[in-house]
């Protein structure tokens, strides 16, 4: 399994140029570790992308589909203590927006100390440089 944050799961709904190589991570390995808050980033993006015209009504509806369906087999981390008080402590050491120091903060709950032997799939730059630097090995490899 592999913690999956928000910024790896939108190329999974969408046809987009990294479509390919996140499709191929999810192949080799189908096990999604995913913070709770995570449809909503995707859900947020989507309706983003709608109003900038990118994306057409159905087309939202779409990818909105497919990442519920991706949701009901994934394994979520739940909001609660850990995360919170995990996301405070990121922020103190990593210059992140508040919804990825709880993405970091959920792998960190999921990891259990042990985040040197796990893969945190990742495209966001920032966010994969703090995951870096709390030990967990990032893909894709950019």
């Amino acid at each position: 399994m592999k913690f999956w944050d928000a910024s790896a799961i939108l190329p999974l709904c969408l046809s987009e140029p990294r479509s390919p190589m996140i499709r191929r991570i999810l192949e080799e390995d189908r096990g999604i570790v995913a913070w709770w808050g995570t449809p909503m980033e995707c859900f947020s993006a989507f309706a983003r992308l709608r109003r900038e015209k990118v994306l057409d009504s159905e087309g939202e509806d779409r990818a909105r589909g497919f990442v519920a369906h991706l949701a009901a087999a994934w394994a979520e981390i739940q909001p609660g203590t850990l995360v919170r008080e995990g996301a405070g402590r990121v922020l103190r050491l990593h210059p992140l927006r508040a919804a990825d120091s709880l993405q970091l903060a959920a792998a960190l709950v999921w990891a259990k100390g042990r985040a040197e032997m796990l893969e945190f799939v990742c495209l966001d730059h920032r966010l994969r440089a703090a995951a870096r630097l709390e030990g967990f090995r990032i893909l894709p490899k950019i």
